[in-house]
């Protein structure tokens, strides 16, 4: 099928000439002729690089009245860059539509000059919820009598914590208008919304729900968690023209992941949420451009990269949600083009591939980390493809008498390896001892990298918080980390039962635990730690003596620190604005309501020596 086979209008045919379209995607295919023909609630689930903003954007813009100076569509998107990316693509889809006022409201912008631009009379706004929700307090804006409104990124934009700012803005446009709703994928919170704020819609689905792109292959490496970055290294070092996204959890392991990347010589940055904008624009710049070639970045900092030429995605830590893995995996193979995601993990993590597996309904492919030897000879021929490809600059040619000169008595084999020599010895001298980093699955329902491990130098600790706080094992582990300074493979074993834990460290922090935790407490509450005569075996001491009906500890009498009944928090999804050492992570903005005393959520700490 072609554009014009959808039934688009002539002028809007031209500017899809102009940008060299040939011909539709399967989500333009199917959403374009339904948004032309009906007015009608749509909701459609794609991939992120499928094509996504053409499908509404060019529906839009032929239905708007271009002569009337009132805003006619909303478009919401989750971020910043992605609020940017689809304001340039709609002046670009409408650049024969004369009087077409596109503009794009954001946050980290001057709210004065963005409420000029509404002013101006733009048919099209583009907003993030923050702002939208900001310009419509303060009456900057007028979205009641808007006929047409896309919700972008819908999960994106609830995972963020959107959810109340998306029911406030929608309270201020009028029923009759059309919604129509674009996800990748398909949470309980999206369908929520459907019901909420559509009318019967009609929907399109590209490929299965949640499904990866065809575009993608998935790969997996098995390593000690010990030696995860090492692991990073190599991959990056076996593909030499590699132009990737590096996924963390954390802004901390983004940070540091990123800082010793650059030590070590490769060109990477950092992308997470306490970097101020002009950070994140300047390294959003340097990527585009390809002076970054691995950008390390948190989910959420990640969202709204739109970059076509990203080669890998690598999972440098697995994302808490499953379905976040989708979203981190469409950062590559778009446009059509072919890309690898590949996953890093441990051996108690490849029960989340085949989960994942499920998800994606794509199979993951088990693949070894290269050898020392083999990253040697892939970059000795990188280097001889780029040579052999390289075109003669002939400015050379006034010195070339002297440079035969110093190789007169050399031959043309010598020649040539010593010309290589120079690039195969530096990598050959940095791996020729280099270990096998490959380890072999095993059979475990451990919830840590070390689990199947016998660690003589470990020390098992009971802590009192547990699930009815908030925490799972990951969540906490984070918790116990940022606290206590220590490493990402400083912790292990962490087991959670309701209401009290487990987890373990090396004897050497021995004495750090017990000084950071003397008279800890979160929310004025005491926060215990003590050495555990639990040995690994995970039992549920709450039955047992030395634990009452209210699931306070009391250990001849000292030390009663009664359970926290909050609401369970998210926890790990979030992360932090402020850096606080909480291990509480909400780097998007939360749509519960609830504040740090409120008694939900990961605790903030307080000390009192």
């Amino acid at each position: 099928m072609t554009f014009e086979e959808l039934g688009l209008e002539a002028n809007l045919l031209q500017a899809i000439t102009d940008m060299g379209f040939k011909e539709p995607s399967e989500v333009q295919e199917k959403a374009i002729p339904v948004l032309l023909q009906e007015d009608t609630d749509l909701v459609a689930l794609a991939q992120t690089g499928t094509g996504k903003t053409a499908a509404f954007g060019f529906p839009m813009l032929q239905k708007i009245d271009v002569e009337s100076r009132t805003t006619q569509g909303l478009i919401l998107s989750p971020t910043r860059e992605l609020c940017l990316q689809i304001t340039n693509e709609m002046k670009n889809y409408g650049k024969h539509l004369k009087g077409l006022n596109v503009t794009a409201i954001y946050g980290g912008a001057s709210i004065t000059d963005q409420a000029k631009q509404v002013k101006k009379g733009a048919q099209i706004i583009v907003a993030t919820p923050g702002r939208m929700k900001d310009m419509i307090s303060r009456r900057l804006v007028d979205i009641s009598k808007i006929e047409y409104c896309v919700l972008d990124e819908a999960d994106e934009m609830l995972n963020m914590g959107f959810f109340e700012d998306i029911k406030d803005i929608l309270s201020h446009t009028p029923d009759d208008k059309s919604t129509w709703l674009f996800s990748a994928t398909m949470p309980k919170e999206v369908s929520i919304i459907a019901k909420k704020f559509m009318y019967d819609p009609k929907e399109i689905t590209v490929g299965n729900k949640n499904e990866s792109t065809s575009t993608v292959s998935h790969e997996y490496y098995l390593v000690n968690a010990r030696d995860r970055y090492q692991a990073l290294k190599r991959l990056a070092d076996a593909n030499p023209d590699i132009f990737s996204v590096v996924f963390c959890r954390t802004k901390r392991d983004t940070q540091k992941v990123a800082e010793n990347l650059i030590e070590d010589g490769y060109n990477a940055g950092a992308l997470h949420g306490d970097l101020s904008q002009n950070q994140r624009d300047l390294v959003m710049k340097s990527f585009r451009n390809k002076q970054i070639q691995m950008l390390v970045a948190t989910d959420v900092a990640a969202r709204g990269i739109d970059v076509d030429d990203i080669t890998h995605v690598i999972n440098y830590q697995l994302p808490d949600e499953i379905e976040t893995y989708t979203h981190r995996s469409g950062r590559t193979g778009r446009a059509g083009k072919e890309g690898i995601s590949m996953v890093i993990v441990s051996k108690s993590e490849t029960r989340k591939i085949k989960s994942i597996e499920r998800i994606i309904n794509k199979t993951f492919e088990k693949k070894e980390i290269p050898s020392g030897i083999a990253i040697c000879e892939v970059q000795l021929m990188s280097l001889a493809n780029k040579i052999h490809n390289t075109e003669i600059n002939h400015e050379i040619d006034p010195y070339l008498d002297n440079i035969n000169e110093m190789f007169v008595d050399t031959s043309k084999d010598e020649l040539i390896k010593k010309f290589f020599s120079v690039e195969f010895t530096r990598f050959y001298n940095y791996y020729q001892k280099s270990k096998d980093l490959n380890v072999e699955a095993q059979n475990s329902s451990s919830r840590d990298s070390n689990r199947g491990s016998s660690n003589p130098n470990a020390v098992r600790f009971f802590i009192n918080v547990g699930k009815k706080d908030g925490y799972n094992w990951q969540s906490l582990k984070d918790f116990l980390r940022d606290t206590l300074s220590l490493g990402q493979d400083d912790l292990f074993k962490v087991d959670v039962m309701d209401s009290f834990s487990f987890f373990n460290t090396d004897k050497a922090h021995l004495t750090k635990v017990a000084e950071v935790f003397t008279d800890f407490k979160v929310d004025g509450r005491f926060v215990n730690v003590e050495v555990s005569e639990d040995k690994g075996r995970v039992r549920d001491r709450g039955r047992g003596r030395g634990r009452d009906r209210g699931g306070r500890r009391s250990r001849d009498g000292d030390r009663q620190g009664g359970e926290r009944r909050g609401r369970r928090s998210d926890g790990p999804r979030n992360e932090s604005r402020s850096g606080d050492r909480s291990g509480r992570r909400s780097e998007s903005r939360s749509g519960s309501g609830s504040s740090s005393n409120s008694g939900s959520g990961r605790p903030r700490r307080s000390r009192r020596r």
